[in-house]
This record gives structure tokens, sequence and C-alpha cells, in this order.
């Protein structure tokens, strides 16, 4: 059946991206963090990559289609689809619609058909989940990528005769739509219990970002997954991810020597 109300395209082509590799590319399938314009450095550990959250900054959330063809893209931000802010599977989600060799770079979470509000770090208790009443996912950024399914072939019959008596069934569209999952809030239980001080990302600032619905039907097998964890940087420390910075850690770093020549100040005038 081909859907016609879950996709979104974008009108906003993004300006061309980097071609320093990431940690979040997946076979040129690639998510980026964006802030202040520039890459949010990414740090593998433990089993992920993360970023470290700055609070009270704006962020931007670039995707990559490295194809020529279209693809759709399932994107969450605290365990919540971008679009609609609905928490579902990602073959469910709503999803985002790349052109061929399309970069576009998402700003926030879709309020309307022009206008979306900018994605925003801050902590747990000022979150856009903490308003929506669903913590358990924060601290999270994830993107989905699908190709477009193929259709079969259309065989075209010369005469009425050559045509199947239930050609007419075969023809009707599917009845069984894609059922949207159910609300996760009743399953989530101790584990929406969140520390108000950790990472979210917030809802922002008004921004203009035109999109509208198209027709796509996706294969429902995904060709890329792409995960990021964010942290403010003194949970990155308590995690490993970043090492530590206070003075005790850097005096128990310290050296006797080090392999250096002395300073010739005739010439640095020169």
């Amino acid at each position: 059946m081909t859907r016609t109300t879950r996709f979104v395209s974008v009108f906003a082509l993004a300006a061309a991206a980097a071609s320093v590799a990431r940690a979040g590319d997946r076979d040129g399938f690639s998510m980026t963090v964006l802030v202040d314009g520039r890459a949010a450095p990414e740090y593998a550990a433990r089993g992920r990559i993360y970023i470290e959250a700055l609070k009270g900054k704006d962020f931007v959330i670039r995707l990559s289609n490295p194809t020529g063809e279209r693809v759709a893209v399932a994107l969450s931000v605290d365990g919540r689809n971008v679009v609609d802010a609905k928490r579902t599977t990602e073959l469910a989600a709503t999803k985002w619609i790349l052109g061929p060799w399309q970069t576009a770079d998402i700003p926030g979470w879709q309020v309307s058909g022009q206008t979306s509000r900018k994605f925003l770090f801050t902590d747990t208790a000022g979150s856009y989940a903490k308003w929506l009443g669903d913590t358990s996912n924060v601290g999270t950024i994830e993107a989905v990528f699908f190709r477009e399914k193929r259709r079969p072939p259309v065989t075209v019959y010369r005469d009425r005769e050559e045509q199947p008596q239930d050609s007419a069934a075969q023809s009707a569209p599917g009845a069984a739509g894609t059922a949207e999952a159910p609300r996760a809030e009743a399953r989530e239980g101790a584990r929406r219990q969140s520390s108000d001080k950790l990472a979210a990302t917030g809802i922002g600032d008004e921004t203009r970002f035109p999109v509208s619905w198209v027709e796509f039907e996706e294969d429902p097998a995904p060709v890329a997954r792409i995960a990021l964890r964010y942290e403010f940087r003194s949970e990155l420390v308590r995690l490993g991810v970043l090492p530590r910075e206070d003075d005790l850690y850097a005096r128990d770093r310290a050296r006797g020597f080090e392999p250096s020549y002395a300073p010739d100040p005739y010439r640095r005038q020169r």
C-alpha cells in the first residue's frame, strides 16, 4: 500500500557537508550534530559514540544520502520522533525524505508545515521530554535510513479475456495499514525516573523550516542505523569517555624530564 501521510520532504538543502570522515558514517549514510555550524566532536567509548552537550546551545542534525535514489530517514531525539514527537518503532515513524545525493539540516522539532522549534541542549528538568511526561530515553539521537521499495512490473493485458477474474480485487489497495505502535509510557515502569540534572533536549526558538508530505513506500529492512549519545562534560568524565582535568589529575601525569631544548632569545628576534 502506498502511504501518503507519513513522509516529509525537506525543501531546503544544507550547505555542502564536510569531507572529513565521521564516526557517525555508515556506508556513506551519515548523521552529524552541528553546534554553531560546526560538527560536534565524537568520542568512541563503551561500544557507543558520544558527543558533549553544551547547555544552552542550539544544535542542528545533518542527514546525508550518498545514493542516487530517494531514501527515508526515521529521526528521533530523546526517544521521540522529531516530526510529531511520538514514540514509535523506526518502521512506523513519520520519516524525512532525502532526494538523491541530498544533505539536509534538521534544525528542530517540526511544529507545523512551515516552522520548527530549535533543538536546545538543556537539563532533563527543562527538556521537551519532561514536558511530554517521559524522560526514559533522554540523551539519545538516532537516525535509521530506509531505501525506497521497488515496485514489481505491472502486467498489461491486451483484452478482457486475458484478465484474471479477480483483477478488481488485486488492484484494490491493501486495507491493512501499518498500525501505529502502542504508546510506550505504560511499559516504562521504573525506567521513567531520571535525574533532572542530566543532559536532555529542550524546545527552543521558532525558526522557518517549510516541509511537504510526499508519497513514499520504504523497504522495511533499514540500510543504515546511526546512534549517538550526548552528555554534559561532567558525565562524560564520570563515564570515562573524557579524561579528568582537575589539578590532581594533572599533577599525577607530571614527569621530571621532557625532550626539549633551551629557548634561544636571539633566534626569536630574527
